[in-house]
């Protein structure tokens, strides 16, 4: 196995690090504080090919792997995960579930706007009855012949306020249990389609976080994702690619907020020497560099075997598991390193802190991947 990245993947690392210091890190404090979505950044990530990195030319994208698209969004969250967060969504659960299980009008109709980045794309499975428990589907899509009649509530919704594009799950037929939810795409300013209030969270919060209510809306047949009945089986296929990226971001919060408190560690005098050189602050950061790496490895080994077209449903839940929880470990230990200066707003480790939360929430909770990681090496 090869430990070193190709020229295209050192070139992507340079350019998301780039974009990030030059665009992303200006006003980020401001932005997580007034919770203002990030639209010119989001913009310039599209316009740089950012926005829809692993699809094809042919359908507008970038036509990279798995594991530049891991290296950029570490860079990105690093710094700004309320953008990161757009990034993944419209990469590996709007634009991969379209890609691989859309038809070739609706490639040309949805993907190439969202690859290009003209488009923003958003994936409601999550309801107020239905997180974790994905089968638990309480919005209807009643076949009524030529269309689907949509009713119901999704929450939780990333990129919800500003998508224009939804790829909503929905019960067709409740005796088929999690057999008969369908995925449907259904296009902004649809009649009766409303988007909710913003929520107001502990952390990423300029990201753009809404409850979506559908009330009887009609979405054409022709904007079904796969067979009926195929629904479930699509969300389930597409999170496990969306857990790299989750897992790629846990990781660029963790090595952001180790690489701040390394820095500070150097410039802080403490009994009248740098913190650096008392052996506390040392065993710290031996601790955070050493759980880091192994994440990185973790993150990196997921999305190999992604491109390498094998079976990597275990490795992206270990990945996201083990890295959003070095995340959660190494924030906290960053504010301690930074003391009293840790608190407060301007020196950003407060806000990748609570930023690393999310990490262990979102696609997929730490207890389902351990579900996952459980029921696979007990299988055999």
């Amino acid at each position: 196995m090869l430990f070193e990245l190709t020229e295209e993947q050192m070139a992507v690392r340079e350019a998301a690090r780039d974009f990030t210091e030059s665009v992303l890190k200006p006003g980020v404090i401001e932005r997580d504080e007034n919770q203002i979505w990030p639209e010119e950044q989001i913009r310039q990530l599209g316009e740089l090919g950012f926005m829809g990195m692993m699809v094809k030319p042919e359908y507008g994208g970038g036509g990279m792997d798995t594991l530049s698209y891991a290296i950029a969004m570490e860079e990105f969250s690093k710094v700004d995960s309320s953008s990161s967060v757009a990034v993944s969504v419209n990469n590996s659960l709007v634009c991969y579930g379209l890609e691989s299980y859309g038809n070739e009008d609706q490639k040309q109709r949805f993907l190439i706007g969202l690859a290009k980045g003209e488009k923003l794309g958003a994936f409601c499975l999550s309801e107020p009855e239905a997180g974790s428990d994905a089968t638990s589907q309480k919005t209807t899509a009643e076949d009524k012949g030529d269309y689907y009649l949509l009713n119901g509530t999704k929450n939780w919704i990333t990129n919800g306020g500003h998508a224009d594009y939804y790829i909503v799950m929905a019960q067709t037929d409740p005796e088929k249990g999690h057999k008969g939810i369908n995925a449907l795409i259904v296009e902004r300013g649809m009649e009766g389609f409303i988007i909710g209030a913003k929520e107001n969270k502990l952390g990423i919060r300029a990201s753009d976080t809404h409850t979506l209510m559908f009330q009887d809306v009609k979405v054409p047949k022709e904007n079904r994702i796969g067979e009926d009945g195929f629904g479930f089986k699509f969300a389930m296929k597409t999170l496990e690619g969306g857990r790299i990226g989750i897992a790629a971001q846990a990781l660029g919060i963790a090595q952001g907020a180790y690489e701040l408190a390394l820095a500070y560690s150097k410039e802080r005098k403490a009994f009248g020497k740098e913190i650096s050189k008392h052996q506390a602050i040392q065993f710290k950061l031996a601790d955070m560099a050493t759980e880091i790496e192994a994440a990185r490895l973790l993150v990196y080994k997921a999305a190999w075997l992604k491109d390498q077209k094998k079976d990597y449903a275990l490795a992206s839940s270990m990945a996201k598991f083990f890295a959003s929880e070095v995340a959660m470990k190494t924030t906290v230990e960053a504010v301690q390193i930074h003391g009293g200066y840790g608190f407060v707003k301007e020196y950003h480790v407060e806000r990748l802190m609570r930023d690393a939360k999310i990490t262990q929430i979102y696609e997929g909770t730490t207890e389902v991947q351990k579900i996952v990681i459980s029921r696979t090496i007990l299988k055999d």
